[in-house]
């Protein structure tokens, strides 16, 4: 995977994240060196998966038909949301390229949808 904004935009760069793994036909990255985001951009995949170290789910990003990013769903704690420091599944939308600050809570619908990825890693 390439750097920030350079693949939608026609530049090829070096890669700076690994598949590790595939969970339900999404990759699994890891970033290289001190990149540890998922990728702002998409080569060929609608969305990628990032693993917390235990290998339990971070963060499902999904992409545009343009290859820029649509949405984030997050787990991690949202006092803000939540009320608490608690881990939750969130979703953050972007707009112009520019991710909203504090998301809103996963709708049941969008739960469903997409909780089989929420399993992480099985071993």
């Amino acid at each position: 995977m390439g750097g920030r904004g350079t693949f939608a935009s026609g530049k090829n760069v070096a890669y700076t994240y690994e598949t590790v793994d595939k969970i339900e036909g999404v990759k699994v990255l890891k970033g290289l060196g001190k990149n540890h985001d998922l990728p702002q951009e998409a080569h060929s995949s609608k969305a990628y998966l990032a693993l917390y170290s235990d290998g339990s789910f971070k963060q499902y990003r999904e992409f545009n038909p343009d290859h820029t990013v649509a949405f984030d769903i997050d787990y991690h704690p949202e006092p803000k949301l939540i009320g608490n420091n608690m881990r939750v599944y969130h979703i953050h939308f972007y707009r112009n390229g520019v991710r909203d600050k504090l998301g809103r809570l996963l709708s049941d619908e969008e739960y469903e949808k997409y909780k089989k990825y929420f399993g992480g890693r099985k071993g």
